[in-house]
């Protein structure tokens, strides 16, 4: 396998962009929604559409994100063996909101999850079992361990970060990026994470530390740096209209990482991401709009569950409205673990 990516997954409901949010008791209303799924998938999802032979471990159940992220992996290539079934709510549901030209979000994730991190265990036993060219995953703290297993099984390791990581643990994330072959930062965590008033200062600081850095800089492109030099990248960057950035960076992490492994240097590579990143603005979710009502059956009935009213259940044998499926049990289930946003 060519990449595996470690984390979670969530299950994503668009809204395109809006004026502004609303106020106490007030409403609005988008002229575009999608349902997606984004998290580690995001970025398997990019490296199989660049070629790769592409890898997801995460925690899996029978919850609905976790059949909506099944389906859509069918369809996208990506080979969901290393994940772990569990039962119970596992999957992230999170809200997307685009407003102000940028995006916010509102998360459930369910705690009986940990929070802390992912299971370092069973991450190793994938990588002892698959022994993938490269590796993909966020820092925690114990993620060092397996970026040490990792190194020395010949996989090279491509460490992404969030602002959440920054803020609660810091020296880990420092500690796992001294490790990886290549640290993937976008310009404003970089910049909370060295302190540095500018982003060249904060370069600077980090390739101290690090064996390559990817800057991901959004529609400015991306800058490569390492001990010898620094290079800023626009190739790749295609104009189109924007309609959501949730997930831009993870797909540029995804094509980034297939591009280093099919040969290409640092800076090439770079602008394979930056055209992976347009694409995936151009688009509402992480991973494109996912078609409900072409879902297996057993994934149907996720529009009857994002409807229900909260607390509601229905009957059984209830019938739906028309156009509406019936949920399990008249559920919606909900997200798990506390994970970093794109």
């Amino acid at each position: 396998m060519d990449l595996i990516a470690f984390g979670r997954v969530y299950l994503e409901i668009v809204f395109g962009q809006v004026a502004s949010l609303p106020g106490p008791g007030e409403e609005i209303f988008a002229d575009e929604f999608a349902i997606s799924c984004g998290g580690a998938v995001t970025v398997a999802t990019a490296a199989s559409r660049s070629g790769a032979r592409a890898g997801l471990s995460t925690l899996l159940s029978d919850d609905l994100g976790s059949r909506v992220v099944t389906e859509h992996c069918r369809r996208a290539g990506v080979d969901l063996a290393p994940s772990h079934r569990v039962t119970g709510r596992v999957s992230g549901i999170t809200v997307v909101l685009n407003f102000a030209g940028d995006r916010g979000f509102v998360s459930y994730l369910p705690p009986a999850q940990p929070v802390a991190g992912p299971d370092t265990g069973h991450f190793l036993e994938v990588l002892r079992d698959y022994r993938p060219a490269w590796c993909y995953l966020h820092p925690w703290p114990g993620a060092e361990a397996l970026i040490a297993e990792a190194r020395s099984l010949g996989t090279r390791v491509a460490l992404d970060v969030g602002l959440n990581a920054i803020a609660s643990h810091p020296r880990a994330v420092v500690s796992c990026a001294r490790q990886a072959d290549v640290f993937l930062p976008n310009a404003e965590e970089l910049l909370r994470l060295t302190g540095a008033r500018s982003l060249s200062a904060a370069i600077d600081v980090a390739v101290a530390w690090c064996r390559c850095l990817v800057v991901k800089c959004g529609a400015d492109g991306a800058v490569v740096a390492d001990h010898t030099g620094r290079t800023a990248v626009t190739r790749g960057i295609r104009p189109v209209s924007v309609r959501d950035l949730t997930g831009a960076g993870d797909a540029f992490a995804g094509a980034l990482i297939a591009a280093l492994h099919q040969g290409a240097p640092a800076a090439e590579a770079a602008a394979a991401g930056n055209a992976a990143g347009s694409q995936t603005v151009s688009v509402l979710g992480a991973v494109g709009e996912v078609d409900v009502e072409g879902l297996s059956p057993a994934v149907t009935p996720l529009a009857a569950a994002l409807l229900a009213a909260p607390g509601e259940q229905a009957a059984p044998g209830e019938q739906a409205a028309p156009g509406e499926q019936a949920a399990p049990g008249g559920r919606a289930a909900r997200g798990y673990g506390r994970g970093p946003r794109r």
